[in-house]
């Protein structure tokens, strides 16, 4: 189904973003993304260059290298255009991410590591969205299976599809439908 048609309008900005994931033949897998940003006209920012219209602005990209426990293995980063010469400065911070695992609080993990002029807001963008590309990447093999300890598989409770309390998890999943995280037992001296 379309959207309804939009009022009378002029472009101005088109952002590219794509993700592709991968086994690798070592066991290993691996997702790239790239953002690609242009204007449909030229324009000029002060003392920085002047970009013709289809012309990169950013073009920025990632590959993230994870085990099957998704910790991140590896992460190669590279900027092919960006408007401030400063902006490469953030490419060595990416570093920080190798030992984090793809999961649970992974926005929070990313500011953590990368948030304010740590980082690029363009490359936290791109690895914003990167964990959701990795668990599709792996789904096949396993993501999607309940863990052996209890718990329920990681997507679970994510988001209106995966609701606990949800028709598809009772169809799915009827082992966890309107499943309730154990109460945390708080210790009194």
């Amino acid at each position: 189904m379309p959207l309804p048609t939009p009022a009378p309008r002029t472009p101005m900005h088109t952002r590219r973003v794509t993700y592709q994931g991968f086994r690798r033949d070592d066991g290993l897998w691996e997702v790239e993304g790239e953002l690609h940003d242009s204007k449909p006209h030229d324009i000029e920012i002060h003392d920085e260059g002047r970009w013709l219209a289809g012309e990169p602005i950013h073009h920025m990209r990632l590959r993230v290298t994870f085990d099957e426990g998704m910790v991140i293995r590896a992460v190669e980063v590279a900027m092919d255009a960006f408007p401030h010469g400063p902006c490469p400065e953030a490419m060595p911070n990416l570093q920080r991410m190798v030992g984090e695992v793809l999961g649970r609080g992974w926005r929070q993990t990313i500011q953590r590591h990368l948030g304010d002029v740590q980082g690029c807001t363009h490359l936290r963008e791109l690895l914003f969205n990167l964990a959701t590309a990795a668990f599709q990447t792996c789904a096949g093999a396993g993501a999607f299976a309940p863990k052996g300890d209890g718990r329920p598989p990681a997507h679970l409770g994510q988001c209106v599809g995966w609701d606990f309390n949800g028709p598809v998890v009772e169809r799915v999943y009827p082992m966890f439908f309107r499943w309730q995280p154990p109460a945390s037992s708080s210790v009194t001296s």
